[in-house]
């Protein structure tokens, strides 16, 4: 029994490999093609067409000239790398290209060390547009005792943040259209 299982496990194994090999490559079959005449047919070569399209399948996102933001990863290239840029001083916890999220570790500037920022930036789109990105601020401060109290964030360093991303993108877009 157990020899038939593996046997089968095997035979399938192959299978599958074949199925996959033939899948791969520039494949071209000659077809019998009516020429009109008295029930004739002559052979004709024709390319394969794919089931994913022309221009086939992929997984990195689109190829395409028209978009130049909006290659190899899930959001705006463009918004991506402003925003990374944008927070270069701080230490980057998490970064997650394909959701679009990046997420600071705490930062203390050292002019003041009883006070420190933590960054939040989502991407949410593969546009550049100024609604495709949203930040979130958070700040801390220290009592007395030594422990991180939160403390409030004024709304426009926010806003300020997504400004300051938002005008660093549309430079690299200008930069990339540049010959």
């Amino acid at each position: 029994m157990v020899r038939l299982a593996s046997g089968m496990l095997w035979v399938a194994g192959m299978a599958l490999a074949t199925a996959v090999g033939a899948c791969s490559g520039d494949v071209q079959y000659e077809y019998p093609v009516k020429t009109g005449k008295g029930g004739e047919y002559a052979s004709s070569a024709k390319k394969q067409d794919s089931v994913v399209g022309p221009e086939g399948f992929n997984i990195f996102g689109s190829s395409k000239k028209d978009d130049p933001g909006a290659s190899g990863i899930g959001v705006n290239s463009f918004l991506w790398r402003a925003s990374l840029d944008s927070i270069s001083f701080m230490p980057v916890a998490s970064a997650d290209a394909f959701g679009g999220v990046i997420i600071t570790d705490w930062y203390a500037l050292p002019e003041t060390p009883n006070e420190r920022f933590k960054v939040n930036i989502y991407i949410l789109g593969r546009q550049l547009r100024a609604d495709g990105i949203k930040a979130a601020v958070f700040r801390q401060r220290r009592d007395p005792t030594g422990n991180w109290i939160d403390a409030t964030v004024e709304s426009k360093t926010t806003v300020e943040l997504e400004n300051v991303i938002l005008t660093r993108a549309r430079q690299l877009r200008i930069d990339s259209e540049r010959p």
